[in-house]
């Protein structure tokens, strides 16, 4: 699969499965100890969720996402150039929120997960709403 110089990311429409993404660890996210920054786990999870995001059913009056929980679990430092394979999980579906896994692996190895909650709020406040069917089943698909 193709990779795109300098940007240590793979384009996105080369992705055999939609919950998959995978990168190269570039140069920026590397940190004085040549391991990768803690807060480069987070943001390369949060571009796998919003890659598996965009697949969903479209969906007239959308309810608005906001995280309530972000949790990171470091099991092996990643480094510069490393390939990693990011997998999206639906952890769990409540009436109101959604929770996601993000395995980020190294050859096989897993290097990081990434827990994160969404809760679905009203388009015009921060009221807590109830998940549309059609994404509930959409989601209820990437159940493990």
């Amino acid at each position: 699969m193709p990779w795109h110089e300098g940007e240590g990311r793979q384009a996105m429409d080369d992705i055999e499965r939609v919950e998959v993404t995978e990168i190269i660890v570039p140069y920026r996210d590397i940190d004085m100890t040549g391991r990768m920054h803690n807060a480069a786990y987070l943001a390369h999870a949060e571009t796998a969720l919003s890659h598996f995001w965009r697949y969903r059913p479209p969906l007239e009056a959308e309810p608005h996402f906001q995280p309530t929980k972000i949790e990171i679990r470091l099991h092996e430092p990643l480094h510069l150039d490393d390939r990693v394979k990011l997998t999206v999980r639906v952890d769990k579906i409540g009436m109101k929120s959604v929770g996601f896994d993000i395995l980020i692996q190294r050859e096989g190895t897993l290097a990081a997960e990434v827990e994160i909650v969404w809760a679905a709020t009203g388009r015009n406040d921060d009221e807590p709403v109830t998940l549309p069917e059609t994404l509930r089943d959409w989601l209820y698909s990437y159940l493990p």
